[in-house]
């Protein structure tokens, strides 16, 4: 297709495990190219030059075309999962050294309390300096630093060699100055050093929580650097020179310098932005209440979005770490297609979280994996066809036969489709388990959403995980495997701030919040103004983190107006005790409230447009039947190519769609339907 003259065009590009998936928009909205190429975990970026490279070849598109480039990556996420980051050393207080060793008095829920010992921090003791400063939790200066501590300190941090800085004292939240004094010395003493102090990277209290996200930032900030200067230098190779803006966990986008400075932000940017994808899609198929199923190779993300909004959460976590800076609330588990399956001692059956990943992969991709996977299993029962990607991969059936039989099927002494399903049955319950994580235990019945599954896998299990859980409507986007690259590209420009304050609900010092609240708008006005972002484009609101005195944890809610207005204040207050209701099923009007946390939040409206894969109506829609294994024996099913069909066409399962990106399959049972949007709605019969 020969582009429209002077057409400009946005690129959406995110990194998965297994592949890199590509979005190419016309900036006025229409046709979309969408394409996958394999992840290159060695070095992202060749993955993702090789990625634009054929999608812009496949569109016809000149490269300098390209306006706007977005961008997901793991970078950050994989740095401190495979504990890969940098040298870096922590200075905090004195008498507050073993913050990040003592942590909280808790164990993961899925550990063995008798035999969880506590994981290597990311910075090692030795690597922990201290320095003889304090500040009052009111911000007045208890024990002033002076330039002798400080000229210490620096001269430590050099005999240790680190590469990076993290810098928390106490209650640094509540008066900066200090922390801003000491990175100042270490930067002109070490100007190679990366530095990250706690007041601007999470400037609320908690100590260990607080720590700990300023380390993991200073412990990413190098090597995300490096991947963005190594990208940003890779695209004009292919002839790209837009601007890069990069997603954040919680959903908005980063420009370059922003990105770099706030580096763990960007911390599960990947799964975001498959839940802006999600919402994005869902208000198109007026489905405002959804749960998104973003499965990809090596795991599964599942986002909440209620009313038509993702919801946001400050009490994250990657790996073994808290990450209470803003983020998506999203749920994260190691099954997707690469999941590997096992037999253990015991004779139980384990699906993931080790995945094949891309190299050498599943099976049946014959590049030299032996044990069975889900995509292995899915094959085996006929689920997916043994050519997918429009023909451009070819799946070995007898080798994922072969390592179902030997790896499951023979030691359990079952047939091999018994124990391809049994996979299934294993992974679907692992990802039930995740979406009951994100509903149920938070007051929400997963029955009243809708599921709206995306990556390459997702529509391969969603309709039958819906099933599982009662729900009664699955939607599918047109574009679901490649559906968090789309993400990128209608993700609004957005910021958080916060500070503690301390204040009791019967004697708030209002005139005190407002003064915090009008410091932290006047940051993010700065911001959005730094972003480009025009003036009718904004939306700044306020929130407020507050708890039951004597409680130990929160609940943000809403802030309509100035806390002087006694409005404003009833209605924060009425607000947090409906949360609490809805949470936990109960609330005390009658006691007292405090509030700890201010917060602001900043946003560029995105100015999305709708853009779609055009159809293809014919008669070749049909590709035939395929005997596919649904719960205990093989039914014949048809398979249909879903770019061939029209608007309001309908069918009743089973049946099968396969399309570039991912393939739907739909048991006995439910119906399907195709809206003039080129969403499959699929509702039970």
């Amino acid at each position: 297709m020969t582009p429209l003259d002077n057409q400009t065009y946005l690129l959406g590009v995110d990194v998965g495990g297994t592949f890199t998936d590509c979005c190419l928009v016309p900036t006025t909205g229409g046709r979309m190219w969408i394409h996958k190429t394999s992840s290159t975990p060695g070095d992202p970026t060749q993955g993702i030059l090789t990625g634009v490279r054929e999608i812009l070849d496949m569109a016809g598109v000149d490269p300098a075309a390209v306006t706007r480039f977005r961008h997901g990556t793991t970078v950050a996420t994989n740095a401190i999962l495979e504990g890969k980051g940098a040298r870096t050393g922590l200075v905090t207080t004195a008498g507050f050294r073993d913050v990040l060793a003592i942590g909280r008095h808790d164990v993961p829920r899925d550990a063995n309390v008798y035999t969880w010992r506590k994981p290597a921090r990311p910075i090692p003791p030795e690597a922990v300096l201290t320095v003889a400063e304090r500040m009052s939790v009111d911000g007045v200066p208890v024990i002033p630093l002076d330039d002798d501590e400080a000229a210490r300190v620096v001269k430590q941090l050099a005999e240790l060699g680190v590469d990076s800085v993290a810098i928390c004292l106490l209650h640094a939240y509540a008066n900066p100055a200090h922390e801003r004094r000491l990175a100042e010395a270490i930067s002109d003493a070490l100007p190679h050093l990366a530095v990250s102090c706690s007041s601007d990277v999470l400037p609320v209290f908690r100590e260990y929580e607080r720590t700990m996200a300023t380390c993991l930032n200073a412990y990413v900030q190098p090597s995300v650097r490096r991947y963005l200067t190594r990208l940003e230098q890779g695209l004009p190779e292919v002839g790209v020179t837009a601007p890069v803006t990069y997603m954040q966990s919680n959903g908005g986008a980063l420009s370059r310098q922003e990105a770099e400075r706030q580096a763990l932000r960007m911390s599960l940017s990947g799964p975001a932005a498959g839940v802006i994808g999600a919402r994005h899609e869902g208000a198109s198929a007026e489905a405002l209440d959804l749960i998104s199923l973003d499965m990809g190779g090596t795991s599964a993300d599942i986002g909440l979005i209620r009313g038509g909004e993702a919801q946001t959460t400050v009490e994250g976590q990657v790996g073994d770490w808290p990450m209470h800076v803003p983020m998506l609330d999203i749920i994260t588990i190691g099954a997707g297609g690469g999941s590997i399956a096992a037999v253990a001692a015991t004779g139980s059956v384990s699906v993931g979280p080790l995945s094949a990943g891309s190299d050498p992969g599943p099976a049946c991709y014959a590049r030299g994996g032996e044990h069975p996977t889900v995509t292995d299993a899915n094959l085996v029962l006929g689920r997916l066809s043994d050519s997918i990607a429009n023909g451009t991969v070819r799946l070995d059936v007898e080798a994922a036969r072969r390592a179902v039989r030997t790896d499951i099927a023979d030691p359990l002494g079952i047939s091999v489709e018994e124990a391809a399903y049994g996979v299934i049955q294993i992974i679907n319950n692992n990802m039930m388990g995740a979406i009951r994580q994100i509903t149920v235990e938070r007051g929400l019945d997963p029955r009243t959403f809708a599921l709206m599954p995306l990556g390459g896998a997702g529509a391969v299990h969603a309709v039958e995980l819906a099933e599982l859980l009662g729900m009664t409507r699955v939607v599918v986007p047109p574009t679901p495997g490649v559906l968090a690259s789309l993400g990128l590209l209608v993700a609004e420009p957005r910021n958080d701030y916060s500070r503690s304050l301390f204040q009791r609900g019967a004697s708030l010092d209002a005139a005190a919040c407002d003064a915090v609240y009008d410091e932290l708008t006047e940051q993010a006005t700065q911001w959005l103004i730094d972003e480009g972002v025009p003036r009718e484009d904004w939306t700044i609101t306020r929130h407020a983190d507050l708890r039951y005195e004597n409680q130990g944890h929160e609940l943000t809610v809403p802030v309509a107006g100035p806390l002087s207005t006694q409005a404003s204040r009833e209605a924060m207050i009425a607000g947090f005790h409906e949360r609490h209701r809805e949470l936990y099923t109960f609330c005390f009007p009658e006691s007292g409230v405090e509030l700890t946390t201010l917060r602001v939040v900043a946003r560029g409206r995105p100015h999305a447009r709708h853009w779609t894969v055009p159809a293809r109506p014919g008669a070749g829609a049909e590709l035939g039947q395929r005997e596919v294994w649904f719960a205990d024996r093989y039914v014949s099913t048809p398979v249909f190519r879903r770019e061939q069909l029209e608007a309001g066409w309908t069918h009743p399962g089973p049946v099968v769609f396969e399309q570039a990106d991912s393939t739907v399959v739909v048991p006995p049972g439910w119906n399907v339907h195709r809206d003039d949007r080129g969403n499959l709605a699929i509702e039970r019969s």
